[in-house]
């Protein structure tokens, strides 16, 4: 009894509409922890950057290799994510992913060289991340309405809050057991991913029944009752006729009173007839509400060879890149992704060449991450109340985005580098919550198009996802930035 009681809560729940809360609480939850070990997870290896690149030898590029690959696998393989998700549905694929994720993170620990780490966490994690990720923020969606941009902007938030609190821990954690021992406890961590995926139970929306007329659960008229309706009409039609004036109306009323001995012997096997129908057609219709209905296979023929038959939607549907809105925004994007995780890896690197200590440096990370957590909260008030175009919104916070990375130039003491990380942060939460959303915006695609769009946007992204750490990393190297930043503060 209680395997069943168990079996029970983790079946679907049926709403006669979105419930708009409910379980879809825990839903939340769930999602912010899968934002926790997916994003923030991937954001937070910058932490051991230069532990890498002191056990192999190797340097800033081929090391962030192993996060370009990762982010890589994690936006291209978006569309198998998808079918699996179709297929077996959202929780089997999402404990999938959380398996995988802490499997990649683990075996990293044991790798003996960087090209091992392309494997484990670049393939491996990375494609844990994407079975998490997604299956994960479409089910939040289908549990919440009116509170849906809320609800999403809030849970993903979760990433910020792993980057605040991982970036210490490990930096404090991996001085007394090592940097690979820390990987083995981030995969630990990563498994409770499992654990989310078994509270995404799926949501299925019945809508009640209505009933348009109460005369429909009344009990069909017996035989006999029929007759007796039928002969006192016929009484009545009798009466009208004799009171009439000339002979020949009398004669037509005996004539239709007599032939109508004869319909009412018909009439009560039409009845009778009718009401078998009726209660074959009452059985009927409750059998329509648990199977569908399926078209004759005369006409099953004509469907499948016919030119009306509807066709499946593609996963990718380059068509879009015919417009040219929406070819400039991808430009925008290609652009803007690459530099979305480099920041994030060598932040810490760079608070060290300015003479901060190991330990404060990490902190550094700690403020780029609160900061995106009220660019992520505050960006959705600002855009529901602003009455201009929101991509111009969006333009500006890129801007200054853009002003506030050329500052991190000009910054030598501790508190410059934590404004430039708060403000960094905050623009930084405000385009990466809504550059994917704006693409509904009438002025880029619209909502028509919104889900081939995303799919191809995601797809062109994916690319420079894997170039823009490598390239930083080589600018880092061939130009030799943190020593010559460095040296000046040295000779003071």
């Amino acid at each position: 009894m209680r395997m069943l009681k168990s079996l029970h809560c983790l079946g679907p729940n049926v709403y006669p509409e979105v419930p708009d809360g409910g379980w879809g609480w825990v839903v939340a939850v769930a999602f912010f922890l899968v934002e926790v070990c997916t994003y923030g997870s991937i954001k937070s290896l910058g932490v051991f950057l230069q532990d890498i690149m002191d056990e192999f030898g190797e340097s800033n590029s081929r090391v962030s290799w192993v996060i370009s690959i990762c982010v890589f696998i994690f936006t291209f393989t978006a569309p198998l994510s998808t079918l699996l998700s179709n297929r077996f549905g959202h929780r089997p694929v999402v404990m999938m992913g959380g398996f995988l994720i802490s499997l990649g993170t683990i075996t990293s620990a044991f790798t003996s060289s960087i090209k091992e780490m392309y494997i484990t966490i670049g393939i491996v994690s990375g494609l844990g991340y994407c079975l998490t990720f997604l299956p994960t923020i479409t089910i939040v969606t289908q549990y919440f309405s009116r509170r849906r941009a809320l609800v999403t902007s809030a849970s993903s938030s979760g990433e910020a809050f792993a980057v605040c609190a991982f970036a210490p821990a490990f930096t404090t954690l991996k001085g007394h057991i090592g940097w690979r021992y820390c990987l083995v406890v981030l995969g630990m961590l990563q498994a409770s991913v499992i654990g989310c995926g078994l509270l995404l139970r799926p949501v299925i929306i019945r809508p009640k029944p209505v009933k348009e007329d109460n005369e429909s659960d009344r009990e069909p008229l017996s035989l006999k009752q029929l007759e007796a309706i039928y002969e006192l009409e016929n009484e009545q039609t009798k009466t009208s006729i004799s009171s009439g004036v000339s002979q020949g109306s009398e004669d037509s009323g005996v004539t239709s009173l007599s032939a109508s001995n004869g319909d009412l012997r018909t009439a009560g096997a039409e009845a009778k007839a009718l009401m078998e129908f009726g209660v074959q057609d009452k059985e009927g219709q409750e059998q329509s509400l648990s199977t569908p209905p399926t078209p004759v296979e005369g006409e099953l023929s004509k469907v499948e060879a016919g030119p009306l038959q509807p066709s499946r939607p593609k996963l990718l549907d380059f068509s879009v890149l015919k417009d040219s809105a929406f070819i400039w925004y991808s430009l925008f994007g290609l652009f803007a992704t690459l530099g979305f995780f480099a920041p994030q890896l060598y932040i810490i690197e760079l608070s060290k060449s300015r003479g901060l200590e190991p330990s404060m440096a990490s902190y550094m990370l700690s403020v780029m991450a609160v900061a995106e957590i009220f660019g992520r909260l505050s960006i959705g008030m600002v855009l529901n109340k602003v009455c201009c175009r929101k991509t111009l919104v969006l333009l500006a916070c890129v801007v200054l985005l853009c002003l506030v990375l050329v500052a991190f130039t000009i910054v030598w003491e501790f508190w410059g580098l934590v404004v430039c990380c708060a403000l960094y942060g905050y623009f930084m939460g405000t385009v990466g919550s809504t550059h994917i959303p704006m693409l509904a915006e009438e002025d880029v695609v619209g909502i028509e198009k919104m889900a081939s769009s995303a799919g191809v946007y995601v797809f062109i992204q994916s690319f420079a996802g894997l170039a823009g750490p490598p390239l930083a990393g080589t600018l880092l190297y061939n130009f030799s930035l943190f020593p010559l930043i460095s040296e000046p503060l040295c000779k003071s």
